[in-house]
């Protein structure tokens, strides 16, 4: 059987080349582009991918959109700053090898913050659905932090996906107030209520779940590092959720 890889991008340049290599024997890469201005999509044509251009609508809905390109049964979903190791490529050719009864499988994702990879913090193992059957899933329509939702059997492939998640603390800012801004946005959307207290209480238990309870301190002052991020993105997430809320409901 074939597999279709499908990856979104913008200004990817820099992580978007060693993602494409390590995913370069698949039969099909699908990239749809959200407008970049670098060298993203001439990269993406040196590895003979099909790109397709569409406006920002969030995760979830852009990679359905990538996944409505798909053409082969089975699809595998990348981001620009992922990498299949050979041990995880050997995983997916043996599933495409045999007649499968699972219409998805999760793989075992190993992230890195400033440098390190990080194995404790909440942050490993990390099991996501990354391989799915096209007819058998569909992403959330989550702005952020998305998921896979399959119909069917899921089973577990044997290696890691490497993730470079935050390359400096720069960017780890930046992501803090976008993923933030999106985090409150999605819960607004739902329904959901903010506070001053709210987002000291989450703030304060990011914390310390991060930190403490999943082990945080072993992965050295990253680990503290990612804590205190952690802590920032819940603390800002239900304080621009409360804000929101109040300019929504022209108390603003």
């Amino acid at each position: 059987m074939k597999l279709s890889i499908i990856i979104i991008t913008k200004n990817e340049a820099a992580n978007i080349r060693a993602c494409l290599e390590s995913v370069a024997w698949a039969d099909e890469i699908i990239v749809v582009d959200s407008g970049s201005t670098d060298a993203t999509t001439n990269i993406c044509r040196e590895f003979g991918a099909k790109i397709y251009v569409h406006d920002w609508p969030g995760f979830g809905a852009q990679k359905n959109r990538a996944l409505g390109y798909a053409t082969n049964e089975w699809v595998f979903s990348i981001d620009a700053d992922e990498r299949v190791t050979p041990e995880l490529r050997t995983a997916i050719e043996a599933v495409l090898r045999k007649d499968d009864t699972c219409a998805a499988y999760r793989v075992s994702r190993l992230s890195s913050y400033c440098g390190r990879f990080m194995r404790h913090s909440g942050w490993h193992p990390d099991h996501i659905v990354r391989l799915f059957k096209r007819a058998a899933a569909r992403f959330s329509d989550d702005l952020v932090h998305e998921s896979v939702e399959v119909q069917g059997r899921i089973g577990m492939l044997h290696g890691e996906l490497l993730h470079y998640s935050y390359l400096n603390l720069e960017q780890t800012l930046d992501k803090l107030n976008s993923y933030s801004t999106a985090a409150a946005l999605t819960q607004q959307q739902r329904g959901k209520q903010g506070s001053l207290a709210t987002a000291v209480a989450h703030g304060l238990w990011s914390f310390i779940r991060t930190y403490f309870l999943r082990a945080g301190f072993l992965d050295g002052r990253e680990g503290f590092m990612l804590a205190v991020l952690n802590a920032e993105h819940s603390y800002y997430r239900y304080l621009k959720l409360m804000l929101l809320n109040e300019q929504r409901d022209g108390k603003r």
